[in-house]
C-alpha cells in the first residue's frame, strides 16, 4: 500500500493529508483548526464550490436569447445600419472571458452548449407556434410571425457562427493566459475578442448574405460589424477587469487550463466544475 502526502500551510496551521485508497486522514498541528479540518475531510465531493457560476451561466443564456429576438430589427446608429443585437450580443463574449478566466475552459464550454441548445429550442418552438393556426379573433398572427419567424438559412448561420465564435474566444483566452502566465489580463480579453468576433461575424454575415448581396457590400458589412463589436469589448475592458477581480476574490478561483482537454465535445459535469 502506498500513501501520497500533501501538506497545506497557512499562517496559523499546517494540515497534512494522506491519501490511502481514496480516504483522507488529516493531521492538524494547531488544534484550534481541528473543526475546519474535519469539515474539509467529511465534505461531500459534490458540494457546491462556486457561488456565482450558475447565476452567471443563466444570465449568459438569457442575454443570448434576447439578442436573438431583437436581432431582426435593423437600427440606425450614426452613419451605420446595424442589427439590434449589436447592442447586446457582444456582452456574451465578456461572459465568455469571465468564465474562462475565473472558472476555466470547462465552465465556458458548459455555458456555450447551454446557450446553443437554448437558442435552438427558441428557434424550434418559434417555428412550431407560428405553424399552429391562430385562434378565431386573434389578429396578431402576422406580427407574431415577424418577431418569431426565423428563415432557416439565418437560423443555421446564427447557430453555427455563435458556436464557432464562442469556442474560438474561450480557447484563445485560455491559451493566452498560459502564455502570459496570468499577467496582462487586457491582452486576453481583447485578443480573444479579436479572434472570436472575427470568426462569429464573418460566418454569420457570409452564410446569411452570400449570393444575395454584392460581395463588396458583404465585406463592408462584415468589417463594420466586426469593428463595432471589438470596440465594444475595448470600451468594456475596465468593467471586465472589475468583475473578474471581484469574482476571483469571492470564489477564491483563478483557473489555469494546463491539462485541459480543449475538445468542445468533451463535456464536463456540474460536479466536476464544483469539485
Amino acid at each position: 500500500m502506498t500513501a501520497q502526502t500533501t501538506t497545506l500551510t497557512d499562517s496559523n496551521a499546517i494540515i497534512s493529508k494522506s491519501h490511502v485508497k481514496g480516504w483522507r486522514y488529516p493531521y492538524v498541528e494547531n488544534k484550534s483548526k481541528m473543526v475546519i479540518a474535519l469539515q474539509l475531510h467529511f465534505m461531500p465531493a459534490t458540494a457546491p464550490r462556486y457561488r456565482y457560476l450558475d447565476a452567471l451561466t443563466t444570465a449568459f443564456v438569457v442575454i443570448l436569447l434576447v439578442s436573438n429576438l431583437i436581432a431582426q430589427k435593423v437600427c440606425s446608429i450614426g452613419p451605420f445600419a446595424v442589427s439590434g443585437a449589436v447592442l447586446l450580443f457582444p456582452i456574451t463574449y465578456i461572459f465568455g472571458d469571465i468564465f474562462t478566466e475565473v472558472y476555466g475552459f470547462a465552465a465556458s464550454r458548459r455555458a456555450i452548449w447551454l446557450g446553443f441548445f437554448g437558442t435552438a429550442l427558441l428557434y424550434l418552438m418559434g417555428t412550431i407556434i407560428i405553424a399552429l393556426p391562430p385562434a378565431p379573433g386573434w389578429p396578431n398572427q402576422q406580427a407574431f410571425s415577424t418577431v418569431f419567424g426565423f428563415i432557416p438559412r439565418i437560423l443555421a448561420a446564427s447557430l453555427g457562427a455563435f458556436w464557432a465564435g464562442e469556442f474560438a474566444n474561450s480557447y484563445t483566452m485560455a491559451r493566452l493566459k498560459l502564455l502570459t502566465n496570468g499577467r496582462k489580463l487586457w491582452t486576453r480579453t481583447i485578443g480573444s475578442t479579436i479572434v472570436g468576433q472575427a470568426v462569429d461575424t464573418t460566418l454569420v454575415i457570409f452564410l446569411t448574405f452570400v449570393g444575395v448581396i454584392p460581395f463588396r457590400i458583404l465585406v463592408g458589412m462584415i468589417a463594420t460589424s466586426y469593428a463595432l463589436k471589438v470596440a465594444y469589448e475595448v470600451l468594456a475592458t475596465p468593467l471586465t477587469y472589475l468583475v473578474i477581480n471581484r469574482l476571483k476574490d469571492a470564489e477564491q478561483a483563478d483557473a489555469f487550463d494546463h491539462h485541459e482537454n480543449f475538445n468542445p465535445f468533451s463535456f464536463a459535469s456540474k460536479n466536476t466544475l464544483d469539485a
